[in-house]
This record gives structure tokens, sequence and C-alpha cells, in this order.
């Protein structure tokens, strides 16, 4: 299993993605946390401020996008496209609508059995590294389960795709608008007796055959 995951955008350690997947690996970039958010807008901040795509072809790689709403029951297609990638990123946003969008495609079941036979690698950034916990639990604190997008079920799904063997708490004392959410989150988890890491902005953590282990900013 290898996993690169980050408290905000790719982290510190970009290299050690480049030296996880290799140079012009095929990326799949799953934005799917930010369905809620009105197309236009998107399409200008991704344009003025931040395109994960167009950085990851500074980067070195081959990126493109990889929408799960065009695969919400059809998991057979999303198999044969996960099939011609070496690494998924999933990008920050709502990690509950997200989730969703990992269940009606069908990618929560299809990601374990890469994952497991080393075909893929998963990367993901605050709400994308979230989903690889346990569960959602605490989440709630940052992030509205409600949020909605149109074409997903209503039903909150709390369980995660259990990458981990604990939780993380994203944007922790950062300079960013949810780190007090964050601290709240640490609170909660501490009082449930959760196992839980928390990143600062610029952190990393990776699992591979090594181990896991975290890289600070």
């Amino acid at each position: 299993m290898r996993l690169y995951l980050s408290s905000y955008r790719f982290g510190d350690r970009v290299d050690l993605l480049l030296a996880m997947v290799g140079q012009g690996a095929r990326v799949g970039v799953i934005a799917n946390a930010l369905d809620a958010i009105p197309p236009q807008s998107r399409a200008d901040y991704a344009h003025n401020v931040y395109d994960p795509i167009a950085a990851l072809h500074a980067h070195g790689f081959d990126a493109c996008a990889l929408d799960l709403r065009d695969h919400f029951g059809k998991s057979a297609a999303l198999e044969a496209e996960l099939s011609s990638l070496d690494l998924v990123w999933a990008t920050g946003g709502n990690a509950f609508l997200l989730r969703r969008a990992m269940r009606q495609s069908g990618f929560d079941e299809l990601i374990g059995r890469f994952l497991a036979a080393d075909r893929l690698a998963y990367g993901g950034e605050s709400a994308g590294a979230v989903v690889a916990c346990p569960n959602l639990k605490g989440i709630e604190l940052m992030d509205d389960p409600s949020q909605l997008a149109a074409g997903y079920d209503a039903g909150i799904i709390w369980e995660g795709l259990d990458l981990l063997p604990f939780h993380l708490v994203p944007h922790y004392d950062s300079a960013h608008p949810e780190t007090e959410a964050a601290e709240k989150v640490t609170f909660f988890m501490l009082d449930q007796a959760m196992a839980y890491r928390t990143m600062r902005d610029g952190d990393v953590l990776i699992r591979d055959a090594a181990g896991i282990r975290a890289y600070e900013r």
C-alpha cells in the first residue's frame, strides 16, 4: 500500500511523492469534495488562484481530472479508468461530499483492491486525507455533513476508507481558515479516546512497505 497524505495542497515534500510514483506518473485528480461550489466559481479559482492539475504538471506529473460523478453506478468503467493511472489525488473540500462520491461510484471498494495489489498509489490533501482514516467522526466540527450537490445521495457516510489505523486532523496550528475548527476536532477526538495525529499545513504523512512515517514542516 502506498499513501501520500498532506494537510494542504501537496505539502512540503513533493520529492517524496515523485519518488513514490515516478516522474511522468499518470495522475487522476478527484475534486468531488468541491462539487457544492458553483462551476464558474471553481473555474475562476483554478484560473486565478490554484489549479491542482496545473500544479501537478509543473512538478512533472501527467495529470487529468477524474470526476467520480461520471461513474456513479458505473464501477466497471471506473475500474478501467483506474487501471490506466499510477496515482489518484483527492483534493480538499467537504470530506462528507467526497465520501459520498466515493461510495456512489464504487471507488471505495476499488481503491482497497488496487492498493492491496500495489497497482496504484493514493494521495490526498485535507478532505482527501481525512477520508483515508477509519471514519469521519469529529470531522462534522470542520465540514458540514449535510452538504449536497446535484446527483448525490442524502445519507451521511461516516465510515472512512480505513487505510490508516488512526485519524488525521488537517490544518492544525496553521495559517488556515479552518485551524480553529481543527483544534475543536482534536478536543473531540481526545475526549472520545480516538487515536489521531494532527497535521500542520506543509506536513506530509506517508505509508508504504516501510511503514508509516510523518514529515513535519
